[in-house]
């Protein structure tokens, strides 16, 4: 039996902040396999965000098993955003 994805309760509150930066974003979240929440796309690059809850303790921000395996062989840009902070250092970054 397939296990139900969750989504992070943050998750809205980060897409709004990436779209209010002119992204646009497609949630992925119940794709599974370790494979990030969303795919971002901005100035014609795409990133892939794995969405974590920041106010959560250290043991539930960790990537999953399956999520670090991904992270680990993807040879693509992918990223860990857990707030809005995160999505601003995210465009500084991108704008530098």
């Amino acid at each position: 039996m397939r296990k139900i994805a969750r989504v992070d309760c943050n998750q809205k509150i980060i897409v709004k902040g990436l779209r209010k930066y002119g992204c646009s974003v497609v949630s992925t979240h119940q794709l599974g396999g370790g494979f990030p929440d969303l795919v971002v796309g901005f100035q014609n690059r795409n990133y892939l965000v794995e969405v974590k809850d920041g106010e959560k303790p250290p043991s539930q921000k960790r990537l999953t098993p399956c999520e670090k395996e991904f992270f680990d062989n993807w040879q693509g840009q992918a990223i860990v955003i857990k707030s809005l902070e995160d999505v601003e250092r995210f465009f500084c970054d991108l704008l530098k």
